[in-house]
């Protein structure tokens, strides 16, 4: 029993790390939404996965790996939601692939996406040929949302966290004055007090945070 107890001891520290973690970075964590959640799981896995069974690392040696990696991981969560250059460059942004029936040749390139990857892309919702499509959005998962022709335009937030989204306002043909004015009517004069708001129907929906 004692040759195990180093292992139990190790065991019992991964989990409650991963309770931890969990709980600090909310449910999501474990159904990954952006690459950078998807590595988090990996690194955390195989962190206490190869460490476990390593007798040359004691346990301090792997609580204190974790309290790092803990550490390592709320600093980006924070610089994410406080920062909006950091999340575009962790988690990207959405790119328009096709805008009114016309391919965006240079996005799909820049992504990264072949001719026959958006095709089968597109076959997998149903569509067929390029000209059917209203819009279509490359997401940050790596999903597509197509709009077809006929159907109701994809609503972007324009406000997330407190941090506006210029890439969603050019999404809607709107700009920075627009969004001024429109929090001046309604009497919002600290955006980081906004926790999400949304254009619907030529309207901006506003979220506060709870005061």
């Amino acid at each position: 029993m004692q040759l195990y107890s180093p292992i139990i001891i190790k065991l019992a520290l991964g989990i409650l790390c991963l309770i931890l973690q969990i709980n600090l970075l909310g449910k999501g964590n474990l159904a990954p939404t952006s690459a950078l959640d998807q590595v988090q799981n990996y690194v955390l896995g195989g962190i206490i996965g190869g460490v476990i069974y390593n007798d040359s690392i004691s346990v301090l040696q792997f609580f204190l790996v974790l309290v790092i990696w803990t550490l390592l991981v709320l600093i980006v969560k924070f610089a994410k939601e406080h920062n909006r250059y950091v999340r575009f460059v962790i988690d990207g942004r959405p790119i328009s692939l096709v805008e009114r029936g016309k391919l965006n040749i240079s996005s799909c390139l820049k992504v990264g996406m072949s001719a026959n990857e958006l095709m089968f892309k597109l076959r997998m919702q149903g569509i067929y040929e390029i000209n059917q499509v209203k819009r279509a959005i490359l997401e940050q998962n790596g999903q597509i949302t197509i709009i077809k022709f006929g159907e109701d335009n994809i609503i972007y937030p324009i406000i997330v966290d407190g941090q506006v989204d210029f890439d969603a306002l050019s999404l809607i043909k709107r700009d920075e004055l627009w969004l001024h004015d429109q929090l001046k009517s309604q009497k919002q004069h600290d955006v980081r007090k906004i926790y999400l708001a949304e254009y619907v129907n030529g309207h901006l929906i506003i979220h506060n945070y709870i005061s």
